[in-house]
C-alpha cells in the first residue's frame, strides 16, 4: 500500500474524531437506535486512537505477510469505470461517426468486445455476477422484485430490514433494547474482499447491489437498493395549491395545501417515529413565500433559500424530531415548478443524509462522512434520478437530465478522489447516467414509439447521444490519470438497451391458457392479491420471471415439486415461445429458460421456475411487475422510460474496453471478477464460474 493510501485512511480517522454526528438507523417500521451518547462516543474517539497510535505497526506486519502477493502482481493498479447501460451497437455506431474519441482511443490502443451479460440482463442480477464472478445460482439476486413465499407479495430481492424484536416501554414512548436487522440478500463473496485477504486495498464506489455494506479491506459507498430516509426505493413529494390537478400512480405522492395570501406552510413527510408505541410519521416543517412571479423564499430549519423558477436547489438539509432530543437528518432537492396562478413544488426523494448517515450506507461508517466534508452533500438513493415523476409529467425532460448529470457529476468527484490516493489497488465507480437516459429517452431515437401517439420529430442531437458523449469526456480525463503509472484500465457496462414498445402481462396469458385463476373480483388488484391459489399453478412477478405454486415451498403450493413441476416447466415455456402480438405479427418472447438448467448453485430454488427473454421492442408490463393481472395480452408502453433491457440477454450485450490487448472473443460480465485477481497474482476461488480473460500486460 502506498504512502497516498495511508493518508486516505487517515483522513477517514480525522474526520471521525473532529466530525459531531449523531448516528441512526431507520427502516420501513423498524426504527432507529441513536448512537450518540457519550458512552458512544468515547468508545469511538479511543478506538479511533488506537488505529492511529498502531498504524506502523500494523502496516510493517500487513507488508510483511502479503510480500508474497505484490511480488506475483502484475499490475499496480487496476481501474474499472462501470457506464451502466452503455449498449454495444450504440457504441458503435456513435465510434463510426466519430461522436467518441477518447473511447476510439481506448478501443485502438487496447480492446473493445462485446460483453455477455447474465439471465436475465437486469441490472441486480448482473451486477452481482461482476461482484463475485458467480452465475445468480450462487449469488441469489434473479430480479429487483421476488416473492414472498408466504403471501405472495412482492418485496425486494437485494435487502432485508426487519425491527428490533425487545422493547422497553414507557408511558407512550418506547426503546429499543437491541438493533435492527439489515441483511443483504446477495450471497457469495465479491472479488474484492478477496484482494482484501492479500493485502490489497479497494475502493469500490457506487457498485449496484452493495447496500448494507460489507466489511472489507477498503472504502466502499452503497448504490442500487440503498434506500431513502422512509425506507422506500424513492418517494417523491408534489405540494400544489390547485384542488383538482396532478395525480400519482407509483413513486410520490401529492401533498395538497391551502396558500395564506403569498404564502403555503406544509411539512416534509419523513419515516415512523420508533419512539411512540402508536405509529406516527415524524414531520420537517417548511415555509415557501412567494417573492415575484418566478421565485419564492423557502424557509426550513432555520434556513432561509431563495427558490428560481425550473432551477433546483442544492440539497437541504431536512431534521426530523423523535423524542428526547434524538434527531435524524435527511437531504432533499427543492424544485419551484410554478408560482402562478396556483404554487407547484417539487421535492425529491429525502436522501439519506451524507453527513450523518442513518444507515449503513459506507464502508467504514465515516467514508460518507469523509467525502460529504470534502464535496458536499450528494444523493445517497440508490436509484437517486426520479423517473416516476418523469414519467407522471410533475417534471419535464431538462428536469430529469439535470438530476442523471448531477448525480454523475457527484460520482466524478468520488471517484477522482480516489483514483488521487489509491496508487495501488483497485478502483472501481459506476455511473448511472447512461442507464437512466436510455431508460427516458429511448423515444426520441424510435418516431414509432407508442409514447408519441401521433406525428414526431427527432430532435437534432438525442439525450442518449450528449449522454454518450459526456461518458467519453469523464473516460478522457479517466485515461489521463492512468498514463504511465502501470494502471490497467477497464470500461464495461452490465447490458446493452433497446427499445421497449409493448408490455406483456403474463399473468393474463397464464389465466387465458389455464394456469392461473382469479377470484370473484380479482383483476387488477395489487400484489396478486386477487389470485385464487387453491386453482392457480403458475404466476409471474418482476420483470422476467414466472414461478410455479409447488407445495412446500409457496405457502399454498399445489403443484408437486417431483411428479408435475418438470413437465409443466416444458409446456408453459413451450407455448410461451409461441406467442405472437396479433398487433404487429411478431414474436413476442426469443426465448424461456429454465431456471432448473441455466442456474448452478445453492439457491436456484429461490429464482423463478422460468425466465422470460424477449424480443426487441417488449418486456413484462408495468402491471405484471406488481402483481395485478388486467383484462388483456397486450398493453402499449405510453410512458417517457421507453427503453429497457429486461429481454432475451443475446440482444443486449454491454461494452468492454480495455487499455491492454484481450484475446478472448466471448468475455463475460462474470469475467471481470477473476481477471482481476489474476492479474494481481491471487488464484480465483473455486466457487467462481468466472475466467481469466488473458490480458496482453508488459512483463516486469
Amino acid at each position: 500500500m502506498r504512502v497516498k493510501t495511508c493518508v486516505f485512511i487517515f483522513i477517514l480517522l480525522f474526520t471521525a474524531l473532529f466530525s459531531s454526528n449523531a448516528h441512526a438507523y431507520i427502516g420501513p417500521g423498524a426504527g432507529f437506535a441513536v448512537a450518540g451518547s457519550f458512552l458512544a462516543l468515547f468508545t469511538a474517539l479511543i478506538s479511533a486512537l488506537f488505529i492511529l497510535l498502531t498504524w506502523p505497526l500494523r502496516y510493517l506486519l500487513r507488508a510483511l505477510r502479503y510480500r508474497r502477493v505484490f511480488a506475483l502482481s502484475k499490475v499496480r493498479r487496476v481501474v474499472i469505470v462501470g457506464l451502466d447501460g452503455m449498449d454495444y451497437t450504440l457504441t458503435q455506431r456513435f465510434l463510426s461517426e466519430g461522436k467518441l474519441p477518447n473511447f476510439a482511443l481506448l478501443r485502438d490502443r487496447g480492446a473493445f468486445k462485446p460483453l455477455e451479460s447474465t439471465v436475465p440482463p437486469i441490472s441486480p442480477v448482473a451486477w452481482s455476477s461482476f461482484q463475485t464472478g458467480t452465475n445468480p445460482g450462487k449469488h441469489n439476486i434473479f430480479d429487483f422484485l421476488t416473492r414472498d413465499r408466504r403471501s405472495y407479495a412482492p418485496r425486494l430481492s437485494s435487502t432485508e430490514i426487519k425491527a428490533p424484536t425487545r422493547w422497553l416501554r414507557l408511558g407512550k414512548y418506547r426503546f429499543a433494547l437491541g438493533s435492527a436487522d439489515i441483511r443483504l440478500l446477495r450471497k457469495a463473496v465479491p472479488f474484492w474482499k478477496t484482494l482484501g485477504q492479500h493485502g490489497i486495498f479497494s475502493s469500490i464506489i457506487r457498485v449496484p447491489i452493495t447496500f448494507p455494506v460489507e466489511k472489507f479491506y477498503g472504502v466502499q459507498l452503497a448504490a442500487m437498493c440503498a434506500p431513502d430516509l422512509r425506507g422506500t426505493q424513492g418517494m417523491f413529494s408534489f405540494y400544489t395549491t390547485a384542488s383538482e390537478s396532478e395525480q400519482v400512480d407509483e413513486g410520490g405522492e401529492i401533498v395538497r395545501v391551502k396558500r395564506q395570501g403569498n404564502t403555503i406552510r406544509a411539512d416534509l413527510i419523513g419515516p415512523e417515529n420508533p419512539r411512540l408505541k402508536e405509529a406516527q410519521v415524524m414531520r420537517c416543517p417548511f415555509e415557501l413565500s412567494v417573492v415575484d412571479a418566478t421565485s419564492a423564499r423557502l424557509r426550513i430549519g432555520g434556513r432561509t433559500v431563495l427558490l428560481k423558477q425550473n432551477e433546483y436547489s442544492d440539497w437541504i438539509e431536512a431534521r426530523f424530531k423523535a423524542a428526547f432530543g434524538a434527531t435524524i437528518s435527511g437531504i432533499c432537492r427543492f424544485l419551484l415548478l410554478n408560482v402562478e396562478p396556483e404554487i407547484k413544488l417539487y421535492v425529491t426523494p429525502i436522501n439519506i443524509d451524507p453527513d450523518k448517515p442513518a444507515m449503513p450506507i459506507s464502508h467504514p461508517p465515516i467514508y460518507a462522512t469523509y467525502l460529504s466534508k470534502r464535496q458536499g452533500r450528494f444523493a445517497t438513493l440508490g436509484l437517486a434520478e426520479d423517473s416516476w415523476a418523469l414519467n407522471q409529467k410533475l417534471i419535464n425532460d431538462d428536469q430529469f437530465l439535470d438530476q442523471c448529470h448531477q448525480s454523475d457529476d457527484e460520482r466524478e468527484k468520488m471517484f477522482f478522489d480516489s483514483l488521487d490516493k489509491v496508487t495501488r489497488g483497485l478502483c472501481v465507480c459506476v455511473f448511472d447516467g447512461t442507464d437512466r437516459v436510455q431508460h427516458t429517452f429511448w423515444r426520441q431515437l424510435d418516431q414509432t414509439h407508442p409514447c408519441h401517439q401521433g406525428a414526431y420529430v427527432p430532435p437534432e442531437h438525442s439525450a442518449i447521444e450528449e449522454i454518450y458523449q459526456r461518458a467519453d469526456a469523464l473516460l478522457g480525463k479517466v485515461m489521463a490519470r492512468c498514463e504511465g503509472n502501470g494502471s490497467v484500465l477497464m470500461v464495461i457496462s452490465d447490458h446493452g438497451f433497446n427499445a421497449f414498445r409493448r408490455g406483456v402481462d403474463l399473468n393474463y396469458w397464464l389465466e387465458q391458457n389455464g394456469y392461473l385463476k382469479l377470484k370473484e373480483n380479482g383483476r387488477n388488484r395489487r400484489n396478486l392479491s386477487g389470485v385464487d391459489w387453491s386453482q392457480t399453478r403458475a404466476f409471474a412477478l418482476g420483470l422476467t420471471g414466472i414461478y410455479l405454486n409447488l407445495k412446500n415451498r409457496e405457502s399454498k403450493g399445489i403443484v408437486d415439486p417431483k411428479s408435475e413441476a418438470a413437465s409443466l416447466r416444458e409446456e408453459i415455456a413451450r407455448k410461451l415461445q409461441e406467442l405472437v402480438d396479433p398487433k404487429t405479427n411478431e414474436p413476442a418472447v426469443k426465448r424461456v429458460y429454465n431456471a432448473w438448467k441455466v442456474y448452478d448453485g445453492p439457491f436456484k430454488n429461490d429464482a423463478p421456475d422460468l425466465i422470460v427473454g424477449y424480443h426487441l421492442g417488449y418486456r413484462a408490463s408495468w402491471e405484471t411487475a406488481i402483481g395485478r393481472v388486467t383484462d388483456r395480452l397486450f398493453h402499449d408502453n405510453l410512458k417517457a422510460w421507453s427503453g429497457d433491457h429486461c429481454i432475451d440477454h443475446s440482444l443486449v450485450p454491454g461494452i468492454f474496453f480495455c487499455n491492454k490487448k484481450i484475446n478472448d472473443e466471448t468475455p463475460r460480465l462474470m469475467d471481470i471478477g477473476p481477471t482481476v485477481l489474476e492479474m494481481f497474482g491471487i488464484k480465483a476461488p473455486a466457487h467462481m464460474d468466472g475466467r481469466a480473460l488473458s490480458v496482453a500486460l508488459e512483463k516486469g
